[in-house]
C-alpha cells in the first residue's frame, strides 16, 4: 500500500477514515454488495485503535442500549443478513436465552460484544493502530480525479472517495483542563482500578444526561465509603422521550422529511425531539437514583447527593485534590467541596473532518453559519472540479436530524452511502486502475 516517487499505487473505490459502528456497518454492506451480482467496490478503512472498540470507558456491566436491537448493523437494510445480531445471539448460543428475557434492549457490553465479532469478519479490509495523518489531491488536469489518503505509518492509499466516520470527541466545558482528577466521563472505567486504590471520600459528577446518571450510580455502588455530588442545572434528571410516536424522528423517512425541511422546520423539530436523546435519563436509572436518595434519608447516611440548580463555577486541583465550588443559581450561594475527583459528563461534540482535508477544506461548501453543506446522499457538497465523494458518517445533525450521529439510522446510511458511490462510479478504464503516485 506504499507509495512512492515513482511507484505505481492501487486506487481504491473507497477510502474510509475511522472504522467505528458506522464505518464497520459500510465495510458489511460492501461484503454484502459485492457477494453478489455486479462490479464489486474495493475499499479500505483505517482506525488508530489497535482493534475495534467503541466507548469502552464507559461499558459498565450494568448499561443497558438505549435502542432496539433490531437497529443493529445489518437488520433495517438487509432483515436476512448474516451479520445480525439475532446471527451472532445464534452462534453464542443464547438467542433462546435473549428471547425469554422479552428486552429489546441488549447490554451495553453484549452489544460491543457483537460489534467485535461482526468486525472479525471483515477485518481484511481494515488497519487498525494507523491514523491519518493528511488527504491530498490528485490531479487529472483540472479536476481533482482522486484523493491519496497518508497514514501514520508510512502508507499512502488512493481513493476515488472518501467515507469519514471520525467519530465523536468529548467535550469539557470551556476553561476546564483534564488532569489525574478532573476527567471526562468516556475515562471512567480507565480510572477505576487506580481509584479503587485510592479508597476515595468524594466524587462530584457534573451533568444531566443518561452518562451522567450512569456515572452517578456506578460510583455510589464501587465506593460504599465516598460520597458522590451530582451537579446539574435542572431541577432533576429528565426522562428520555422514548414513545412510540416520538421515536418516529429516528425512522429513515424522518430524514427525508427534515432533510427537505427549511431551517426554521428543522430548528423546531430539534427543540420538540431533543430529549429523544440529549440530557435525558431513562426512567428506570432516574427511579433507581430517587430510591437511592430517599433510602438514605431514612437511614440519615446521605452519600448520594444532589445539587441541582446549580453549577460548578471553580474547579482547582490542588496537588493533592480537587477543590469544587458549586453555585446555586437561584440563591447564588455557594458550596465548597473537597473531592478525589471530578467527572464531567457534559457530552460529546462531533470532530471536523475538514481539519484533515488540506487543500481541499477550501473547496468544501458551507452555509450561512459555517456548518458543511451536505447533499442527501452525505456527501459534503464540494467545488465542480472534485470528481470524487466526500462523504460524512456524523456530524450532519444539521442537515439530516438527531439520526445522523446515532445508531438508530445507521444500518439505512450505508446502504444509502453504497447506492450513491455504486451510481456515481465511472464504467472502469483498465488503463487507469493503476496511477503513478504524484509528488
Amino acid at each position: 500500500m506504499s507509495a512512492v516517487a515513482g511507484e505505481q499505487v492501487p486506487i481504491y473505490d473507497v477510502v474510509g477514515v475511522g472504522f467505528g459502528p458506522s464505518n464497520l456497518a459500510l465495510a458489511i454492506a460492501f461484503a454484502e454488495h459485492n457477494a453478489g451480482a455486479g462490479e464489486p467496490v474495493t475499499a479500505h478503512f483505517l482506525e488508530r485503535q489497535p482493534r475495534f472498540g467503541w466507548h469502552r470507558g464507559m461499558l459498565i456491566d450494568t448499561a443497558t442500549m438505549q435502542v432496539s436491537f433490531l437497529k443493529d448493523l445489518v437488520t433495517m437494510r438487509n432483515p436476512t443478513s448474516e451479520f445480525s445480531f439475532v446471527n451472532y445471539l445464534h452462534g453464542a448460543g443464547r438467542l433462546v436465552d435473549f428471547i425469554n428475557h422479552k428486552n429489546l434492549f441488549p447490554l451495553r457490553v453484549e452489544f460491543h460484544d457483537y460489534f467485535e465479532w461482526a468486525a472479525a469478519k471483515v477485518d481484511d479490509v481494515v488497519s487498525y493502530g494507523v491514523e491519518v495523518v493528511s488527504v491530498r489531491p490528485v490531479h487529472d488536469g483540472d479536476e481533482i480525479a482522486f484523493f491519496d489518503v497518508e497514514a501514520s505509518d508510512g502508507t499512502t492509499l488512493r481513493a476515488r472517495n472518501l467515507v469519514m466516520g471520525t467519530g465523536l470527541r468529548p467535550q469539557l466545558p470551556d476553561g476546564v483542563t483534564a488532569g489525574s482528577r478532573i476527567w471526562h466521563n468516556s475515562e471512567l472505567l480507565f480510572r477505576m482500578e487506580r481509584l479503587r486504590t485510592a479508597d476515595p471520600r468524594r466524587f462530584v459528577v457534573v451533568g444531566a444526561g443518561q452518562s451522567a446518571a450512569e456515572v452517578a450510580a456506578l460510583l455510589h455502588d464501587e465506593f460504599p465509603r465516598a460520597e458522590v455530588c451530582a451537579v446539574f442545572a435542572r431541577y432533576g434528571y429528565s426522562p428520555a422521550d422514548d414513545s412510540s410516536f416520538a421515536n418516529r424522528i429516528f425512522d429513515p423517512d424522518a430524514v427525508d422529511q427534515f432533510y427537505r425541511a427549511g431551517e426554521p422546520v428543522k430548528d423546531r423539530l430539534m427543540r420538540y425531539h431533543g430529549a429523544t436523546n440529549y440530557s435525558a435519563v431513562d426512567v428506570d436509572l432516574i427511579d433507581e437514583l430517587y430510591r437511592r436518595v430517599y433510602r438514605e434519608q431514612v437511614l440519615g447516611v446521605q452519600r448520594l447527593r444532589l445539587f441541582n440548580v446549580s453549577r460548578p463555577v471553580e474547579v482547582v486541583d490542588t496537588g493533592s485534590a480537587v477543590t469544587a465550588a458549586v453555585e446555586s443559581l437561584t440563591t447564588g450561594e455557594r458550596t465548597i467541596l473537597d473531592a478525589d475527583a471530578v467527572v464531567y459528563a457534559t457530552g460529546y461534540r462531533p470532530a471536523d473532518p475538514t481539519s484533515l482535508l488540506g487543500d481541499l477544506g477550501p473547496r468544501c461548501a458551507r452555509d450561512e453559519e459555517g456548518r458543511l453543506r451536505v447533499e442527501r446522499d452525505y456527501r459534503i457538497t464540494t467545488d465542480t472540479v472534485v470528481r470524487g465523494g466526500i462523504y460524512l458518517q456524523g456530524g450532519t445533525e444539521h442537515t439530516h436530524g438527531i439520526t445522523s450521529s446515532l445508531l438508530s439510522n445507521t444500518a439505512v446510511r450505508v446502504g444509502e452511502i453504497l447506492g450513491s458511490i455504486v451510481d456515481r462510479r465511472a464504467v472502469p478504464n483498465p488503463a487507469v486502475e493503476y496511477a503513478v503516485s504524484a509528488r
